[in-house]
Order: C-alpha cells, then structure tokens, then sequence
C-alpha cells in the first residue's frame, strides 16, 4: 500500500477512531496521543516493506486505537485521584453539519452516562461501548481485546446491568430538555428558590466541575437532594454571576447551555431530566477553564489539519 493509501484509509477512520477512544477516555488531548499512536503503527503495519497487507484495515486500527486507549487507563486513574473536585469529562461541541459520517458522530456518549460509566472497570467500560453505542458484536470484541466470545459476554452483562440499574434507558425531546434548561437558568439566574424547588427532582445530584481553577458550586463533591442543591445555586457560593451571555449549542450529544463571560467561555451545563421531562435529576457542570479551550465559539468548524486524529508524518517511517 502506498504512503497515499495508507494515508486515505486512516483519514477515512478518523471519526470512527476518535469517537470510540473519546468516550473510553473523556479527554481530547489523550485521545489525540492515542489517535496518534494509532496511527504511527497503521503506517508501519501499511508500508510495502511490511510484507502481507492488512485484511480489514478498520478491525485493524479500532484493535490499536482500542487497546492503546486501555494501556493509558492506569496514568489517567492517577492523574484523577489527584484531581480537585469532582470529574466530568472534557466538553465536546457534536453538532457538525459537514460531518462525512453523520451515524458516527451521531455515538456520542452524554455527560450523565460518561458519569456512570467511570464505576465500571476498564475492560468493562470498553465492552459497553463497543457493544451498546457502536454495535460490535461479542465475537469482534473477543478479537480486538484478544479474549473470548464467553468472556466478553460475561462481562457485557455485567456492565449493562449495572449501567441499566443506575441509568434506565429512556429519551427526552431535544425541545423539551431546551426549555427546562431556559426555566433553570432563569432561576438560577434570578436567584428564584423557590422555582429551583419546583423544578428539582427530590433526589436529584450536582456535578461540577472547577478542577480547583475555577469557582464550581459543588467544587469538593457531588451535592445531593432537592433542598441542599437549590440553596446552594440560589443564595450560596454557587450562584451563576450576572452579565454572562447563554448560548445553546450541542455538548455530547445532548442540549447544553453554554455560558461566555465577553468572547471566553466561562462554563458549560446539561441537565439530565426524570423520565417524564418535568423535573431535573442531574445537573453536569464544567467550569475548568483547561476543558472549555474546545467549545469557543467557532470550535466545531475545524478543517481536516486540526481534527483530532490528523496524522502527523513525522516520525512515520521511525
């Protein structure tokens, strides 16, 4: 294969390749070094001095991508213990309307899910995703991990057990999810308490996070319940400031506000509603400057050299 070739192929599963390792990792910068990996061994692996071609380049580099994704676990697992506050993945803008693969960049996972997925282990985490958002069946994931069919059922079913116990699957219109969002800015913004009251679910869970570099509401800990989470976004320390501006865009997947202090981003929020739409279960917040550089305005009109994925030839032929 060629050094065009070879090039083509990988471009052609940039978006598959950086959506599967994405929602592994929740971090754009190590998905990028991953992307980056991968693409040094496709370009070994596909040069003519290599010998025998690859049979299926995509099984070939989703094997890659995959198992280098899971060999950084152990550096990212210590990089969060020493994290400040709770952690949410890395925001990432998914409305794209020049997507090549509009299916592929549809596999997003949301901030509420990212959250449930980190209790599981990493093999268990990587079979769900491969599994229940990209469609594998156990017997490709047996080939890629390098286990068997048996093993990765096993641990499928536990993984969606313990996923479908803690998240239920149901969908909230787009529309209905945007206006509950209005009303609860509205009365965050207004430090209305008695509308946050109305528009809580007894039970429902703040995550934010400040990463110890910005003002968070819940900057230690999740905040749990009704009462502790309306006070704290109505009176206390984790009101909204006034004067920012409130922008909609698409965040993983979901309706999300995003709030601009001037042209910078100050942090970026989704809800995640009951069943019914009525009420609000969670509330995802990000305020760390570090994972807002991607969502400025503007950011989700990349061209092909800034993609994450992008190849870089230096160091190919190393």
């Amino acid at each position: 294969m060629s050094d065009e070739q070879a090039t083509q192929v990988f471009i052609d599963h940039r978006e598959l390749l950086f959506s599967i390792v994405y929602n592994m990792l929740g971090s754009v910068a190590d998905t990028e070094d991953v992307l980056q990996e991968t693409w040094l061994s496709w370009a070994r692996r596909s040069a003519p001095s290599a010998g025998e071609q690859v049979a299926s380049p995509r099984a070939y580099l989703v094997r890659i991508a995959v198992n280098a994704a899971l060999a950084r676990q152990a550096s990212i697992s210590r990089r969060r213990e020493e994290y400040v506050g709770p952690w949410l993945p890395e925001p990432l803008v998914t409305e794209r309307e020049d997507a090549a693969e509009p299916a592929v960049r549809a596999e997003s996972v949301s901030m509420a899910l990212f959250v449930v997925l980190q209790s599981l282990t990493p093999l268990e985490r990587v079979v769900f995703l491969l599994h229940e958002v990209f469609g594998y069946a156990h017997t490709e994931i047996a080939g890629i991990l390098g286990r068997t069919p048996a093993a990765v059922r096993q641990l499928a079913h536990r993984a969606r057990g313990h996923v479908h116990a803690r998240r239920p699957r149901y969908d909230v219109d787009p529309g209905v999810r945007r206006r509950a969002t209005e009303r609860f800015l509205a009365a965050v913004f207004g430090g209305d308490l008695a509308a946050l009251l109305r528009l809580l679910a007894p039970d429902v869970t703040l995550w934010s996070d400040g990463g110890g570099k910005a003002p968070a509401p819940a900057r230690l800990r999740p905040v749990h319940g009704r009462d502790k989470v309306a006070r704290l976004l109505a009176t206390g320390p984790g009101r909204v400031p006034e004067g920012l501006d409130v922008r909609y865009r698409e965040i993983n997947g979901d309706p999300s506000a995003v709030l601009f202090d001037g042209d910078a981003p100050f942090g970026m929020m989704v809800l995640d509603l009951t069943p019914d739409g009525e009420q609000v279960a969670g509330i995802y917040a990000v305020t760390n400057p570090d994972k807002l550089v991607r969502i400025a305005d503007g950011n989700q009109e990349r061209s092909d050299t800034d993609r994450p994925g992008t190849p870089s030839w230096e160091g190919a032929d190393d």
